[in-house]
């Protein structure tokens, strides 16, 4: 059994097609070195996937499109994998722009806040007390 012969794209003396002509709705995307703008010196932060950023002011005009979006975004609670999410950036960016973002005083980072995995026992019993009462 012979195996079948493989056939050229473009045969001998044709040009390849042309790429196809771009409209004007597509988006180029932006090299990360632009997003992140220049090297600031050393970047010392902090942020893991679960870090919470609460925004602390309204994006100055001097604000690139990116960090104007993180600032209107977290102006409730919102971890940093998620912002990276909605952003549709690598969370190592996301992570640059926040760092920036933390040393000029626009937002804030706490760490995510932990439940515990047993109730307090003096709690429910309360609770438990008080809907006896009803």
């Amino acid at each position: 059994m012979t195996p079948p012969q493989r056939q050229r794209r473009n045969p001998q003396g044709q040009a390849p097609p042309p790429p196809p002509a771009k409209t004007g709705n597509q988006k180029q995307p932006e090299r990360l070195f632009v997003v992140a703008g220049p090297d600031g010196g050393e970047r010392d932060g902090d942020l893991d996937l679960v870090t919470l950023i609460v925004a602390r002011a309204d994006p100055p005009p001097s604000a690139t499109p990116e960090q104007s979006a993180l600032l209107r975004l977290s102006t409730t609670p919102l971890s940093v994998a998620e912002l990276s999410a909605y952003l549709n950036l690598p969370f190592s960016m996301t992570t640059v722009l926040l760092t920036d973002m933390l040393t000029a005083g626009l937002v804030t980072a706490r760490a995510p806040i932990v439940r515990q995995s047993v109730a307090d026992r003096s709690l429910l019993e309360a609770v438990m007390h008080g809907l006896q009462r009803l």
